[in-house]
């Protein structure tokens, strides 16, 4: 089936399926390594998520992870599992890569076209590992391939599979979803989600100025180091509580002066922001007032979101904002459906969070983290814990 069409970019021709147990040891030494020889690589340090990346997979975190797992039960990886990663973010294909080696798989990884530095420095780094004698099955175990979409090639791929990881937009999904799996394969798939930001008002105007500028920083990473495209970043920025507009205007006047001195706005994107504030003008009737901190940041506050409205109208790029005021946060309850996936906050303590999520019955909202913390990876995603997910149970009587 190879031909011109696929690039493989690591990983043998025909790879050979290895099946182990979750967290075994071969996997954590590798991630270790990666982790060693990305940490120390000079041009990775110019890159946050893949250091984010290098940090998750040291072998202390590693095992911290495993203690919740292999708790007196025979659990094996699934075989070998095929891996659909999206084409916007850069490093989303090493995070699915590593949650199933873990699990005890072999992988097939098809690796956004889009030539993003992230992907070369750790396809380097793969293949260097991949030449020590202790890591000979990960090498011949694991491939990484690069293909223009292809029908015939997702069918092959797929065919080989005992599990499919879809990672994409909701047409991505659906229609690779159309394409047949064998009969005892597992299917896994990660559709457009919608996040937001809840702020406590009271919160934000006790910060001191500098805790405000910390805050920020982490606000603007969560936002626009992947242009608010990640399914993490929020989209919709709610204040709860007594609503002070002096501590509003400041919160975006600090954002203001983080993305001046670090964001660079391509003119087309500037041009796009503003015709979507045009056309939100023009045709949504829900809103208040708009608010325009040069292109930096879009502002359009709502003045009410109703129980049918289709959260996917709410999306923006580039520091393009939709705000929303409510005097308490069960306020939100309705609005949250099975869209919803991240909730980052600040000004809240952990258990009026749970309450939040107990006492409403929320449909929606899988991750619900601080500020700053929207791009993590984590091993349960979505709802889904992986490495349960991506292996199976013997039933020893």
């Amino acid at each position: 089936m190879f031909n011109k069409d696929i690039k493989i970019l690591a990983g043998p021709k025909k790879i050979i399926k290895k099946i182990d147990q979750p967290f075994n040891k071969i996997s954590i030494e590798f991630l270790n390594e990666l982790s060693k020889n990305i940490l120390t690589n000079n041009k990775a340090k110019e890159y946050p998520d893949l250091i984010t990346f290098a940090f998750w997979a040291r072998k202390k975190n590693i095992i911290s992870l495993s203690k919740n797992y292999l708790k007196g039960e025979i659990r094996l990886g699934l075989g070998t599992i095929f891996h659909i990663t999206p084409s916007n973010m850069p490093v989303n294909f090493i995070y699915s890569f590593a949650f199933s080696l873990l699990s005890g798989n072999s992988n097939i990884v098809r690796v956004s076209d889009k030539d993003f530095p992230q992907v070369k420095i750790f396809i380097n780094t793969f293949k260097k590992i991949s030449k020590y004698k202790k890591f000979k099955n990960v090498a011949c175990s694991n491939l990484f391939v690069r293909y223009i979409k292809n029908i015939d090639i997702t069918s092959y791929f797929s065919s080989l599979c005992d599990g499919r990881i879809i990672w994409g937009g909701d047409k991505t999904v659906e229609e690779i979803q159309k394409i047949q799996l064998p009969a005892k394969s597992k299917s896994i798939h990660f559709p457009d989600r919608f996040s937001l930001c809840v702020l406590n008002s009271s919160g934000i105007k006790k910060l001191k100025t500098q805790d405000l500028k910390i805050l920020i920083k982490k606000f603007y990473n969560d936002t626009y180091v992947m242009d608010q495209n990640a399914c993490t970043a929020p989209q919709l920025v709610i204040w709860v509580g007594k609503i002070s507009h002096t501590t509003k205007s400041l919160f975006w006047k600090t954002l203001e002066n983080e993305v001046k001195n670090k964001y660079k706005l391509e003119n087309i994107f500037s041009l796009n922001k503003y015709n979507q504030l045009l056309d939100d003008i023009l045709n949504k009737k829900i809103i208040k007032k708009t608010f325009k901190h040069k292109n930096f940041i879009y502002r359009v506050l709502l003045n009410k979101i109703p129980n049918n409205f289709n959260i996917e109208d709410l999306r923006g790029k580039w520091g393009y904002y939709y705000e929303y005021e409510v005097n308490k946060l069960d306020k939100i309850a309705s609005l949250v459906n099975s869209k919803f996936q991240t909730m980052s906050y600040f000004g809240f303590s952990k258990l009026s969070l749970k309450n939040f999520v107990k006492m409403n019955k929320i449909s929606g909202i899988d991750r619900i983290v601080p500020i700053g913390r929207t791009l993590d990876m984590g091993i349960v995603w979505d709802g889904y814990d992986l490495p349960r997910t991506l292996s199976r149970v013997i039933d020893l009587k």
